[in-house]
């Protein structure tokens, strides 16, 4: 639990170094915690939907195709404008809110982590570039996708998008790589290990 709060107390430290004991305890609740958040975010929204179409369906069963079975259930309505598509938007910002809260909460334990390794700090920033791109990308990609009923919308910003995200996938495969390694024996260019 030590290690946890220190995480927490250590938000604009950049300086030193942090062990594997020190900082996946204080990474993992992060990450749960933005999770959690997502969730608060999500599960209503959803559950709203879900409920509006589930009520359509009841009302009008020649207008919708419900399937169930053991730990299954789906409602299709076949008239795409008789129930509110949800607001998406606040999706999206609650997910970006989520993932800048996590980077602003990780960054100074991951340059720590990365400092322990004899790496510099910035070996943790092309996974946020990717992130970003992609969280920036995604919501112009689905208006340009709702917006063209009429025609066939371009396939272009997809694979754009698409390639951004294997990129950050990458990336972030290759930083927890990072992460997970031995730190230095001993002092390093960033000072001596932490405990």
């Amino acid at each position: 639990m030590s290690t946890i709060l220190d995480g927490f107390r250590r938000l604009t430290d950049f300086s030193g170094r942090d062990r594997r004991g020190r900082f996946w305890p204080y990474a993992l609740v992060v990450l749960a915690l933005a999770y959690v958040g997502m969730a608060a975010v999500m599960v209503p929204l959803m559950a709203g939907v879900f409920a509006e179409a589930t009520a359509y369906a009841a009302a009008n069963p020649d207008q919708a195709t419900v399937v169930s079975g053991p730990g299954y259930y789906s409602v299709q309505i076949h008239d795409p404008e008789a129930i509110a598509m949800p607001d998406f938007d606040l999706v999206f910002t609650a997910v970006g809110i989520a993932a800048a809260l996590t980077v602003i909460l990780l960054a100074a334990a991951v340059t720590r982590r990365l400092h322990d390794t004899g790496r510099a700090g910035w070996w943790g920033l092309p996974p946020v570039v990717f992130l970003t791109t992609g969280l920036l990308l995604f919501p112009r990609m689905m208006d340009q996708m709702m917006q063209s009923e009429a025609e066939a919308p371009s396939m272009d910003l997809f694979f754009l998008l698409f390639a951004n995200n294997l990129i950050y996938i990458i990336c972030l495969l290759g930083l927890i790589i990072l992460l997970v390694l031995d730190g230095t024996k001993g002092p390093n260019r960033y000072g001596s290990p932490s405990d």
